[in-house]
């Protein structure tokens, strides 16, 4: 499986960008799909995770309420839309997948495990 993220740009502040993830191979019901970003000199952190099976989400705390996950299993691409954007949402952005061997929520997995399948990411730069 391998995967492309794309979307990033400059916004402004309280602007809105969407971000895509296509996923080239097989997706399936036990897979998690997820959103992580990097600023400079901090540590890589969570956005948001899906759950393939039931379209199950989680969101770290600094997103909540300003972002959305979803997918479009036709396309093999999930999505993050992010708006009310800040400078602190200044990151490069990575979806990342992992196949487990049954199914768990995207709120247990993603709060306790990573995730093993990355690429490469998206920059996105909020300011004014």
């Amino acid at each position: 499986v391998q995967l492309q993220a794309s979307g990033g740009g400059l916004a402004q502040p309280g602007g809105s960008l969407r971000l895509s993830c296509v996923v080239s191979g097989f997706i399936g019901n036990y897979h998690v799909i997820g959103w992580f970003r990097q600023a400079p000199g901090k540590e890589r952190e969570g956005v948001s995770c899906l759950s393939n099976r039931d379209g199950d989400t989680y969101y770290w705390d600094s997103v909540k309420g300003r972002s959305t996950i979803s997918r479009d299993n036709a396309k093999n691409t999930v999505y993050l839309q992010m708006d009310n954007l800040k400078a602190e949402d200044t990151a490069v952005y990575y979806c990342a997948t992992v196949r487990l061997a049954r199914y768990y929520s995207a709120r247990y997995y993603c709060s306790r495990h990573r995730l093993t399948n990355w690429g490469k990411g998206t920059q996105v730069t909020v300011s004014s």
